[in-house]
């Protein structure tokens, strides 16, 4: 079938990308799904920092590349051997695919499936195939899902059925935002009844680890960003104090004010300078977790001796750690208990065709989740 599709053939072009549109739509032909593969209408889908530095060029990935990962939609057709979805059902799309026959994937550890990085990085679905191309040209799909497409075929393995009941638009979130932010403090770092947060940067994954953080009882949860609107989007969400890193005297601040640093502290911005905030005001036997995918030629570097003499932890978090059908279903739910009001998370809807400028914004830091409705 023909589909439209935004395509992104060359990475690293200046900005504004309004002008330069390193970003076509283009119409490429779709083939059907194969065995363990299943074909979604995608209904919604949100701009999102992995698909901004594929753009920029600090996360190389081969081109030309179909882009868009977060997404939700609607089964059209399922492909032999898909025994559990039919057409109808609703689906959110998730860019680790796991094998579930990987070391990682038996220890329950999905988002690290050897199998779903290797296709990711080859641009592939998990089998190793491509199901888009243009005449003799194959396209290159973006973490397996591809999902500013009017259709999309995955693999059964990148898809989590979800009720029909929820938005496609809210339901979007639950692929990436969400799962990331909120499973860095529930599942990476676990946090504990009545803890203190740190938050250092405000985008997608930072807000909803912030009202992840709020959700399970975080009693003091500080955010940090260079962006006031941030800040101040982040005290309508719940934090209790916000501070701003453009300050050079933002980490004394922050350890005056919560007596030594936080207990946990979450960097989420994918910049060395965010990272080494995160990890000064983290008090003496605390927890620095990372969600960033900086360029992979940045490194971090800190006192070594402050791990053991202070006890301290830092740990990465991909995916949030999360075990995707077990947990976008109970976000989900916490969702329609107005306990993770992630809806509050979009501030900007736009057409397929507006795409390199709402990169723009993302890219100036004006935007918290874009929503592209189909």
């Amino acid at each position: 079938m023909k589909i439209k599709s935004a395509v992104l053939r060359a990475s690293g072009l200046e900005r504004p990308y309004a002008k330069s549109q390193p970003i076509k739509i283009e119409t490429l032909e779709l083939d059907p799904p194969g065995y363990g593969e299943v074909l979604v209408q995608i209904k919604a889908a949100n701009l999102c920092h992995s698909d901004l530095s594929v753009i920029d060029g600090s996360r190389p990935r081969p081109l030309p590349m179909a882009l868009g990962h977060e997404a939700a939609g609607v089964v059209v057709e399922a492909g032999e051997g898909v025994e559990d979805l039919e057409p109808g059902d609703h689906v959110v799309c998730i860019f680790v695919p796991s094998c579930g026959q990987c070391l990682p994937c038996k220890e329950g550890r999905p988002a690290l499936c050897e199998k779903g990085a290797e296709a990711n990085g080859n641009g592939t679905l998990i089998n190793g195939s491509r199901r888009l191309h243009k005449g003799d040209e194959p396209i290159h799909h973006h973490l397996g899902v591809s999902a500013f497409s009017e259709y999309a075929v995955l693999s059964r393995h990148s898809l989590v059925k979800v009720d029909p009941g929820i938005p496609f638009e809210k339901a979007a979130l639950f692929g990436c935002a969400v799962i990331t932010g909120v499973g860095a403090v529930v599942n990476t770092a676990n946090i504990r009844l009545g803890s203190t947060v740190a938050i250092v940067g405000l985008g997608g994954v930072g807000l909803s680890a912030l009202l992840g953080a709020s959700a399970a009882g975080a009693s003091r949860i500080i955010a940090v960003d260079i962006n006031e609107a941030k800040l101040q989007k982040a005290k309508e969400l719940g934090a209790t104090d916000t501070f701003n890193s453009r300050d050079k005297d933002v980490v004394e601040k922050i350890k005056a004010a919560t007596n030594g640093g936080v207990d946990y502290a979450f960097e989420t911005a994918g910049a060395v300078p965010a990272m080494e905030v995160a990890y000064a005001i983290t008090r003496r036997g605390g927890t620095t977790v990372t969600t960033g995918l900086p360029h992979p030629e940045h490194h971090f570097s800190f006192p070594q001796v402050t791990l053991a003499a202070e006890e301290r932890t830092i740990k990465g978090s991909y995916l949030g750690s999360c075990v995707p059908q077990r947990d976008i279903p109970r976000y989900i739910e916490l969702f329609k208990q107005n306990r993770l009001p992630v809806d509050r998370l979009v501030s900007h809807i736009i057409s397929l065709e507006e795409i390199n400028e709402g990169f723009d914004r993302l890219a100036d830091g004006e935007a918290f989740r874009i929503l592209v409705r189909f």
